[in-house]
């Protein structure tokens, strides 16, 4: 008696989502011949999956969606409802977009169309256990893509930081009457300056904000908050 509640209490209790039959049975049939694994419900559509998966109380929601129209809503959904459900995609392409899109909707594995039912079963204790499944051909590119992102995003915050904070207090008060609409004619009228002076001074600020207009050196500098108000 100990040792039935001991194996349910380490069983992992999975929910399959497919909407391929066969697909469907199948794995069923598979995963409740393992010990440690149950298959606690299975759904057969994406429409009321949500409430399904909730009522069914398992730990591993295991599918195969990711590409049908509604699936990016469902995973998203299914992952916020309930921080500590775990998904687990089977059957997926050797595809670095189709991986990068499940990881950013919270999917924790990602198991290749060529796994075997005891690799599927290893994916579904793992991440019941904190682990994350992914191939290991795409794990390099994930972590090429987090650098990339992260070299970027550093690019930008210098940019912004430094946009405004290096421009003179008359080329901001310049960029000021840009962003209520004015003309160099007019801006050059406002500040008893000559047209050619209003020209020059754009220049030098559109190539030290690195824009491509004056309306885009407006939006930039107005991004560091130099033009707050404006």
């Amino acid at each position: 008696m100990a040792n039935a509640q001991k194996q349910a209490a380490a069983c992992v209790n999975v929910h399959i989502l497919t909407e391929n039959r066969l697909l469907r049975e199948t794995l069923a049939h598979l995963l409740g011949k393992r010990n440690g694994v149950c298959v606690v419900d299975v759904s057969e559509s994406m429409e009321g999956a949500a409430e399904k998966i909730a009522a069914s109380l398992c730990e591993v929601v295991l599918t195969d969606c990711l590409t049908a129209e509604r699936a990016p809503g469902l995973l998203r959904e299914i992952c916020a409802e309930n921080s500590s459900l775990k998904v687990v995609l089977f059957g997926m392409e050797e595809n670095p977009e189709c991986f990068l899109k499940a990881i950013y909707l919270g999917v924790n594995g990602y198991i290749l169309k060529d796994a075997s039912a005891s690799e599927i079963i290893a994916a579904l204790r793992a991440v019941v256990e904190g682990e994350a499944v992914c191939p290991p051909k795409l794990f390099m590119g994930l972590i090429k893509h987090l650098a990339r992102e992260s070299r970027e995003s550093s690019k930008s915050a210098e940019r912004k930081g430094s946009n405004g904070q290096s421009l003179t207090r008359r080329q901001l008060e310049l960029l000021r009457l840009v962003a209520q609409g004015l003309s160099n004619k007019q801006i050059a009228s406002s500040l008893n300056l000559s047209e050619f002076t209003v020209k020059n001074h754009m220049r030098r600020i559109m190539k030290q904000v690195n824009a491509g207009d004056r309306y885009e050196a407006v939006d930039a500098v107005r991004s560091s908050g130099a033009l707050a108000g404006a």
